[in-house]
């Protein structure tokens, strides 16, 4: 109704001006100008006639308006009239549709602020015009606090495992504190004691590498900064060789290592991106395999896709872990069994590698079976 009323006054507005305009131009030529006016139009549109009078009985000297240069006239100041109303209208519309503008476009601003600040739904902010605007507000509020949530959580788990690395680094650092002061303190003790000490020392130390290994890989973690460098390798060579290298760590568990895979099978990828992945899966099957077990790897080309399969024998995890064990910084170890597990990065960064090369992967538990599958193009598509 108040916008009724305003459009109203406007338009009467422009009517008072436009009489007033009229008005004015009628008594300039009337008053002003008449001399003037009546003289040129005597000269140019009237026409001096000899003719016969009737009333007179005789021949005279008669005026009579020129016609044609009067039509003339009247078609040019029509021609005129209408471009100078159309020219007005014009600029009238554009000043007006500028004005309008700038009101809407503050108007918006205002109720965005508003709906930023204020913890109020859109539909209470929003007039009904603006129905596509509150709808999307609403959606971009909802993708925020999304996001929010998201970065929440993560700092949160960072945090926890900074504090958590940062307190088990004492332990291996208490102990190799410890064996060294007996190996120092106590010169009469057997080489086997001797032996045993330093082992354990060298165990802790190893440990102590591991977690400050952590401690970087979390200071520096970003998979934005990902890039791939392609090249043609060996799959089964590169299988083969991560097997070699951790037989150490298998041999502490008593496990064994298969591999299944054609004698010579190809790919382009980034190789030591994807050693990294392959890495990350098999250390993660050695850390949760129960001991005297055996982890199988499997590899395999149909047609334009290789697949890569990990799968070793341990606990089975729970469905609601598995849809969050590619998160990064989540670990399955949540009772902090530090001695096994890492900083929770390895799955995240294996994903997005796998990513970076156009696979993907996946993971399945059942019965004690965990089984890692990692499928990408034989052809790279860098």
């Amino acid at each position: 109704m108040k916008n009724n009323h305003h459009t109203l006054s406007k338009a009467l507005g422009i009517t008072l001006l436009v009489i007033l305009g009229v008005t004015a131009v009628f008594f300039l030529f009337d008053f002003t100008f008449n001399g003037m006016f009546v003289d040129w139009f005597d000269g140019t549109f009237m026409t001096t006639y000899e003719e016969y009078i009737p009333e007179a009985g005789r021949s005279g000297i008669v005026r009579r308006p020129n016609w044609d240069q009067i039509k003339q006239l009247l078609f040019f100041l029509v021609v005129c009239v209408l471009l100078i109303g159309i020219l007005a209208v014009a600029l009238v519309s554009h000043f007006y549709a500028r004005y309008r503008v700038r009101k809407n476009i503050a108007q918006i601003s205002r109720m965005l602020r508003d709906y930023t600040i204020a913890d109020k739904d859109a539909d209470g902010i929003f007039p009904s015009e603006y129905r596509d605007i509150a709808a999307q507000m609403a959606s971009i509020r909802e993708q925020m606090a999304e996001h929010e949530r998201i970065i929440r959580e993560e700092t949160s788990r960072k945090n926890d495992l900074i504090l958590y690395l940062a307190h088990d680094l004492k332990t291996p650092l208490a102990s190799v504190i410890g064996y060294l002061d007996l190996l120092r303190d106590e010169r009469q003790i057997s080489e086997e004691l001797q032996e045993k000490y330093l082992g354990i020392a060298l165990h802790k130390a190893e440990r102590l590498e591991e977690l400050i290994n952590e401690f970087f890989e979390i200071a520096r973690f970003n998979l934005s900064d990902i890039s791939l460098q392609y090249g043609n390798i060996s799959l089964t060579r590169l299988l083969e060789q991560l097997i070699f290298e951790f037989q150490p760590m298998l041999k502490d568990k008593n496990l064994t290592c298969s591999l299944e895979a054609p004698e010579e099978l190809k790919l382009r990828c980034d190789a030591d991106k994807l050693q990294r992945v392959f890495d990350n899966l098999l250390r993660n099957a050695v850390i949760y395999s129960f001991k005297d077990t055996a982890i199988h790897i499997q590899a395999s080309q149909v047609k334009d896709q290789v697949t890569v399969t990990f799968t070793n024998t341990g606990e089975t995890i729970p469905k609601e872990k598995l849809d969050r064990i590619f998160e990064q910084f989540y670990r399955l170890d949540l009772s902090r069994n530090t001695g096994s597990g890492g900083a929770g990065l390895g799955l995240a960064i294996a994903k997005r590698i796998v990513e970076l090369h156009h696979g993907t992967i996946r993971v399945q538990s059942l019965d004690e079976q965990t089984c890692f599958t990692v499928t990408l193009p034989a052809v790279g598509k860098s």
